[in-house]
Order: C-alpha cells, then structure tokens, then sequence
C-alpha cells in the first residue's frame, strides 16, 4: 500500500470519495448517452445532452470559484454528492414515467435538463475538492496525492463504472441510475467524515466581483498558467467533439451493445489507472515541460485511429493511450497550479482556469453532433461520423505545434 494511502486517514477518506463519486460519474458517463440513444439516434439530440452536462462549467466556474474560497469545502462537496444522489433518482423518475404525445422532444428535454443539474453539482463538487487536497497532504507529495487520486478516478470512473452500467442498462433500463444514487450517497458520508485542518489563511470577505478580479488579476500575471488554461480548452473541446460520437461509432461502426461499449470505455480506464501509476514518476524523469510536450504530440494519434480504422481491438488501445497521456497532463498541470497558487486564491483562480480549460467541453460536443450531421447527407452516415474524430485530430496537432513553440514552465 503507498506510504500515503497508509499515514494519512484524511486522505484515505477523500480517496474514497473520490472513488464513489467517479463511480457513480463512471456509470453516468454510459447510461445518460446511451438512453439518448435508446430515445432517439439524431446526433443534434446526443449532442444537446452532451452540451447540457457541460454546459455548467461555462456557465458557474467562475462564481463557485468565489464561493469556493468563501465556503466551507467540505460541506460543499457533501451537499453537491447528495444532490446528485437526487438528480439521479429524478432520472429513474423519468424513465418510469413513459411516452406520451411529443415523447422523443420531451424525454431528451428531461434529459438534458437533469443532465445540466447535474452537471451543476459537479462544478460545485469538483472544484471545492481539487481545492481541499492540499490541506490534507504537504505539498511535496502532491505529484503522489494527485497521481493516486486519478488512479482512483480511472479506476472507478471508466473501468468499473462504464461496464457496470452496461450489465445494468442490460437488466433494466432505470438499474444504472439508482445505483449511480447510491454511489453519490456513500461518497457524501465518506467525505463528511474527513476532519480538515483550519484553514490557515482566513479570507476577507469583499464584494463579489473584486474578490474574483482578484482572481484574474493574479492569472494574467502568471501568464504560463492562463497559457495552460487555454490550451486544456482546445484539448477539452476536441475531445468533447469526439466522445459525443461515440456512443453512435461504438453502436454503427464497430456494432457494440451496451456491455461491449462500457468495455470500450474500460479501456480507457485502464490507460487512466497506468498513468496515474506512472506519470508521476515519468513527469519526474522527463521534466515537467518535456512531459507535457510528449501529452500534446501523442493527444492526435488516438482520432487518427478511429478515423482510419474499424477495429475493436484497435480502439481499445487507442482509448487505453488517449488516457494515458491526459492523465500526464493533467499530473503534471494540476501538481503545478496547486503549488503555484496561494491558499487563499486557489478556489478562484481554479474556477478561472476551469473556465477556460473546461468552459469549451460544451462548444466542442454541440461540434461533435452538427459537424456529423451536416456532413451526413453528402458524405453518408459513417464518413460523417468519422470525419469529427478527423477534425478533432487536426485541432489536437494545432495545440501541439502551439505548446511546443510557445510553453515553457518556471518552477512554482
């Protein structure tokens, strides 16, 4: 067992709860596209529950930001799990309520509106958790934490969750999402139990708006990490385009069912569980600077694949590298703002970040859906289809050409 793991009850608590609220995201991530699909295949109507569940990070990044540094983090994350411990049982409501007059417009409008709810809670979740961790563990052992913690993630998010929601959409149609209720619950108690130390820094209150232009006043003044931001946007937005099609390449191209499609999605899990074993190590080998210029050059190769191919065990591994090097990234980026940003501005200035990097998730699935759709009458359905991971490419080898022109990393 890692050395942090063993020492460190708080962390192991926040570990847990990371790994049940990535269960239930995990579990999410399959059945919510996938009873899209079940209600209808228009790829403007996948992509409207794509660009609801991302949606929020546009929109409530940067005032949870300010609350983050106002509140208290931990309540905040165990009220966003048990809301989204409601939002999933509304979703078994849903599904129980059945077709009526208008049924596919008005299911896929439920949807996405549950969809954006819940993807409301997880700004709220994820922001006061990134915040927290380095207030359990010291900031030499960040790399270690975060490294652990995306192994969790992986773990539970992509390699359990996904199949797990296969098996169960296979029983029964609402059996994912009351299981995804559950999973949110136990992480809110796991998360309730952590005793955080006091804060060291004490933060006076001022009127909202200066306390987030202190904010974007300290990132434009530490232009590498609105550098970072900007670029995790176009990454974010690229593969955004991608995953939304997914589901439908997964069904038409490769002709998975739900349970082959969440081992598709496992795949991934798998690359995301060696990198968070990995990266930290290798991030340490390379150099900061040198690893996340090997992220962005290998980020394209996994499109290009699915563009070009129609294998099943070829896709696995793409997935599998796709994950990898994300989780590279994201060891190497994450370890670096948490250093860089003092305690007391970190909710703020990780909210500005996360719009940007994150804010673009919601642009790039509404691409995915209508650059298939608009193609699909001249090209036909599958080279419609395969032509978002093609653009998707092309936009990842524009950000690595940018990144190794223009990123250089200072020590924080």
């Amino acid at each position: 067992m890692p050395a942090l793991i063993r020492e460190n009850r708080n962390f192991r608590l926040l570990l847990s709860g990371a790994g049940l609220a990535n269960l239930s995201d995990g579990i999410g991530v399959l059945a919510f596209p996938w009873l899209a699909t079940l209600i209808t295949t228009d790829p403007r109507a996948l992509a409207l529950v794509a660009f609801a569940t991302r949606l929020p990070w546009f929109l409530w990044s940067l005032p949870v930001g300010v609350l983050t540094d106002r509140a208290d983090r931990q309540r905040m994350m165990v009220r966003a799990d048990l809301a989204r411990m409601a939002l999933a049982l509304a979703v078994v409501a849903l599904i129980l309520s059945g077709p009526g007059d208008g049924a596919i417009a008005w299911q896929i409008a439920g949807l996405s509106a549950l969809a954006f709810l819940m993807g409301t809670a997880e700004v709220f979740r994820d922001n006061a958790a990134q915040t927290a961790l380095p207030t359990v563990v010291s900031k030499d052992r960040l790399e270690e934490a975060n490294g652990q913690i995306w192994s969790v993630e992986q773990v539970m998010g992509q390699f359990v969750g996904p199949p797990l929601a296969g098996v169960l959409i296979a029983v029964a149609v609402p059996a994912p999402f009351i299981f995804e209720a559950l999973g949110f619950a136990l992480a809110a108690w796991a998360v309730w139990a952590i005793a955080f130390p006091a804060r060291e820094v004490a933060m006076q209150r001022d009127s909202f708006w200066r306390e987030l232009r202190a904010g974007w006043t300290w990132i434009r003044q530490h232009r590498v990490i609105l550098q970072l931001a900007l670029i995790l946007g176009g990454l974010n937005a690229a593969h955004m385009a991608g995953f939304t099609v997914l589901v439908l390449y997964s069904q038409e191209v490769l002709g998975l069912d739900a349970i082959g499609h969440g081992l598709l999605l496992t795949a991934g899990a798998a690359g995301g569980v060696a990198g968070g074993l990995l990266c930290p190590a290798l991030a340490r080998r390379l150099g900061a600077e040198r690893a996340l210029w090997i992220a962005l050059a290998l980020m394209p190769v996994p499109f290009i694949g699915l563009y070009l191919f129609s294998s099943v065990p070829l896709a696995l591994m793409l997935l599998f590298l796709e994950t990898f090097v994300a989780v590279l990234w994201n060891v190497v980026t994450v370890s670096y703002r948490q250093r860089a940003i003092p305690d007391a501005l970190l909710g703020r200035v990780n909210s500005i970040y996360r719009f940007f990097g994150w804010g673009m998730m919601p642009i790039g699935a509404l691409a995915g859906g209508w650059i298939m759709a608009l193609a699909e009458p001249s090209l036909g359905r599958e080279d419609a289809l395969r032509l978002v991971f093609l653009v998707g490419a092309g936009a990842l080898v524009a950000l690595f050409l940018y990144g190794l022109a223009r990123l250089r990393l200072p020590k924080a």
